[in-house]
């Protein structure tokens, strides 16, 4: 996702009248209302509702570029979320607001990005070649600056508001049973329900959780009687544990000494910081997840990496083998983040929630490469134009030259998004949120 902020950006076509402008409108509303009516109506409400959000995340970005455009006085005369063909637009000032049919980033278009581009001359001062080192650096940071701003609210939210699941103090309450394909589990023939809190296991009370693992797994084949509470009722069930060692079962370890197996699962308490704390815990959350990215991009194009997508590409490694190079080792089209959005959406709001701020960071991250098109190639050539300039003389990189440094990237990512949409359609990654 980046801005064509370079000369290889759209030109601007001529504007629609009036009516033609509240004809796509209609138009526009009508066939998202329809989108939106058919999404509730199959199911996939929710997943097209994490879609939007990211849609929306897009929109957030170039209004940072725009703001800090306009803070500055530079002219600014395009504000888009997507490319390609344009759906619907309306002027407002010197600025043209619009969608376009590919929503699959957006642009601003700031008059004067290069030397090649012409400007009239009463708008030479406006432009951005033209600004100072600080001002110009402002609006190409800013998008960035946006995602991480969104990735730290998100994080807050999954702290402060939604809480995070605490694995560490599990309650004896039954939140999930196993079910086999072979028939049914331990649990299910014992008649444990959802919402069972233990009480005592052979007679014996159970403080926590974490004591009852291990006492199933060391009687495999023996019944054990459950006191449970059930609607305030005690009742007694009794649950004669499989063997791991002699049944397969889905989700379970393999193992080769006898070990008992129960399917039952414990509920996990929700923990969730005040808003101070919440703070705290987004920073680090917003930093851990920074530092990965950055480890997992350089990954990507390390040799390894680079050979591990080969063979991703070739079917030798699947995808998500970590062990061959998958996993962390690709990137996702939008293909894939539609299926990973309704998992995610399926799974819950936290999973939601730390999806939508991985994403932010991601972006934030990779749209700082210092290579054109990305907004970090435009810091590169700012700060390379400041060390090359001198009082009373400023220096402008070459704009022919920068083009010509950002055809390949551009070809480069056109193949990334061409190869990954082919491995998330025949190789698609597991469920990440199980």
């Amino acid at each position: 996702m980046t801005d064509p902020h370079t000369p290889l950006s759209p030109q601007p076509a001529p504007h629609a009248a009036p009516a033609d402008q509240r004809s796509a409108f209609i138009r526009l509303a009508v066939i998202v209302a329809a989108g939106v009516l058919a999404s509730i109506v199959t199911g996939v409400g929710k997943t097209v509702a994490v879609v939007f959000a990211l849609i929306l995340m897009i929109m957030l970005h170039e209004a940072g570029h725009f703001l800090m455009a306009k803070a500055a006085g530079m002219k600014v005369t395009e504000f888009f979320v997507g490319f390609g063909q344009r759906l619907w637009s309306v002027r407002k000032g010197e600025t043209e607001y619009g969608i376009k049919a590919i929503p699959a980033g957006g642009y601003v278009k700031i008059v004067g990005m290069s030397t090649l581009e012409e400007v009239a001359d009463e708008d030479e001062p406006r432009t951005y070649r033209q600004q100072g080192y600080w001002r110009r650096l402002s609006v190409a940071v800013a998008g960035s600056t946006v995602h991480f701003i969104l990735a730290f609210l998100l994080l807050w939210t999954l702290f402060s508001v939604a809480g995070r699941p605490d694995y560490d103090h599990p309650l004896p309450v039954v939140d999930s049973i196993t079910s086999f394909t072979t028939g049914p589990s331990p649990a299910q023939q014992a008649g444990f329900k959802v919402g069972d809190r233990i009480l005592a296991v052979d007679g014996t009370p159970l403080a926590n959780w974490d004591d009852l693992p291990t006492y199933i797994q060391a009687r495999p084949e023996t019944p054990i009687e459950f006191d449970v509470q059930r609607a305030g009722r005690r009742i007694t069930l009794t649950a004669t544990p499989v063997d791991l060692a002699k049944v397969k079962v889905d989700g379970a370890p393999r193992v080769s000494k006898p070990t008992g197996f129960v399917g039952i699962g414990p509920k996990i308490p929700v923990q969730k910081d005040g808003v101070f704390a919440g703070v705290k815990d987004a920073g680090t959350g917003l930093w851990k997840f920074t530092t990965a990215t950055v480890g997992a991009i350089g990954h990507i194009f390390s040799p390894k990496g680079v050979s591990g997508y080969v063979s991703q590409l070739s079917g030798r490694a699947p995808a998500g083998d970590k062990g061959n190079g998958g996993g962390d080792n690709r990137f996702i089209s939008p293909v894939g983040f539609v299926r990973i959005a309704g998992q995610a959406a399926d799974s819950g709001l936290r999973d939601v929630l730390i999806l939508l701020a991985g994403i932010n960071v991601f972006v934030g991250v990779f749209n700082m490469i210092p290579l054109l098109p990305f907004d970090g190639g435009h810091v590169a050539i700012a700060t390379y134009e400041a060390i090359r300039s001198r009082k009373g003389r400023r220096y402008f990189v070459d704009g022919r030259k920068a083009m010509a440094a950002a055809y390949p990237v551009v070809v480069l990512l056109i193949l990334i998004a061409a190869t990954s949409l082919y491995i998330d359609l025949v190789r698609p990654l597991a469920n990440p949120f199980r």
